[in-house]
């Protein structure tokens, strides 16, 4: 196997590696700070469109972890770049919450149930039947179907949650139409990342919780790839899959002399 070069700039997955159901995991909090103190390009990503950089940054600050919003990426944010690339000042019709409804507004985009471009999906709690009811009609009426992540499930206290993903698959029954997924383990994300912070996938790498979003995505952007076993991947689970991770490690506190 080729020498890899030096790691210079680093992403990293948020839950399962920073926190799990909302409480730092040991070591995280020295893991940014000595990012922070390196002067090395980062960012922290996350599949959930929920909140907006700025809402994450105060609920990590109140965790003890200080990750500036400019640091924070989401597959709102990616779907919002996607998008902007792809139709600049589109419409959409959208189901989801602040974090992508802020994302699109902020590039320009009009959200309308009328004659909408895009019908976009993204993670809510509280997912209503007149709201899918209206996507599968508007979808089925020419709409193109994007959604921010592909994510079956999501963590809570209380247990497993049905996420995006899961939701995208009954709107596909319903129209026959599959949707375009922006979020992990679309590579996608990770490269509009990397051109946010101007680092390049030679030199960066991902760590993340997840063998089949996480790994997988850094693997196809041409990252280094760790994996922490903080999260949902198991060390059994590792070989069920076709692919590997450059490295595989107990927590992120095990990545402190690497940065």
């Amino acid at each position: 196997m080729a020498e890899r070069k030096p790691i210079e700039s680093w992403l990293t997955d948020m839950d399962g590696v920073l926190i799990h159901e909302g409480i730092p995991i040991p070591g995280a909090d020295a893991f940014i700070k000595a990012l922070r103190e390196s002067g090395k390009p980062f960012l922290v990503l996350t599949n959930n469109s929920i909140y907006t950089p700025r809402d994450l940054h105060a609920r990590l600050s109140r965790m003890g972890l200080d990750v500036p919003v400019e640091n924070i990426w989401t597959s709102a944010l990616a779907t919002a770049k996607f998008l902007d690339d792809q139709r600049p000042g589109g419409t959409a019709y959208v189901i989801g919450e602040a974090g992508l409804t802020t994302a699109l507004h902020d590039i320009g985009y009009v959200l309308t149930d009328h004659e909408p471009d895009y019908v976009v999906l993204g993670e809510t709690r509280t997912y209503s039947f007149e709201a899918l009811t209206k996507a599968i009609r508007l979808i089925n009426a020419g709409a193109r179907f994007i959604c921010t992540n592909p994510d079956e499930t999501g963590p809570s206290p209380e247990g497993p949650l049905p996420a995006t993903g899961s939701v995208a698959a009954l709107i596909t029954k319903a129209t026959g139409k599959e949707p375009y997924f922006a979020g992990k383990p679309n590579p996608l994300m990770m490269r509009t990342g990397l051109n946010a912070i101007g680092a390049h996938s030679e030199t960066s790498a991902m760590i993340g919780d997840r063998m089949d979003t996480d790994v997988l995505a850094g693997l196809e952007a041409g990252m280094q790839t760790f994996l922490v076993l903080t999260g949902l991947t198991q060390p059994a689970d590792v070989d069920k899959f076709p692919y590997r991770p450059s490295r595989t490690v107990d927590s992120i506190a095990d990545l402190l002399d690497r940065v």
